[in-house]
């Protein structure tokens, strides 16, 4: 499981041209789901991006998480974090996982989320077709790979 971390000061979805949802300041987060994820995976990386240390304190330091600063969090399904570049020009996404895989794991991320944040996350909808918009504030934006748990 991978995830692209964005901390924005907003951001925006818009699904399938129609719907479109916001977030105020807090954090957007990209993830992909590959076939070996399972839930330990989404256990880890929702502990982890809740407490990461990449908010401002009243210093300038970035010393705060996003459970302790109160802000926002989105989450969008991003199949193409698993892209493997190794051969060619092609993107392969062979390990990207198949929707009644990933759902789930989604979905369980997203409660997880929920549960800790005490609120709602915002959410893009899986396999939809999605424009982004955010600023990024910083800008800070860093990637984590479950399986590369440094």
């Amino acid at each position: 499981m991978r995830v692209v971390i964005q901390r924005v000061q907003y951001a925006h979805v818009l699904i399938n041209n129609e719907e479109k949802r916001s977030s105020g300041q807090g954090l957007v987060v990209l993830l992909g789901i590959e076939h070996k994820d399972d839930s330990s995976d989404v256990a880890w990386l929702v502990n982890k991006v809740l407490n990461l240390r990449i908010f401002n304190d009243e210093k300038g330091v970035m010393n705060k998480s996003l459970l302790e600063m109160g802000g926002d969090l989105m989450v969008i399904s991003q199949f193409t974090l698993m892209a493997a570049t190794k051969k060619g020009n092609r993107p392969s996404y062979i390990n990207a996982a198949k929707h009644e895989h990933a759902i789930p794991l989604y979905e369980m991320f997203v409660q997880l989320a929920e549960n800790s944040l005490s609120k709602k996350v915002i959410t893009g909808s899986f396999g939809a077709d999605m424009q982004v918009e955010l600023c990024n504030d910083g800008p800070v934006t860093i990637w984590i790979d479950s399986k590369n748990r440094e």
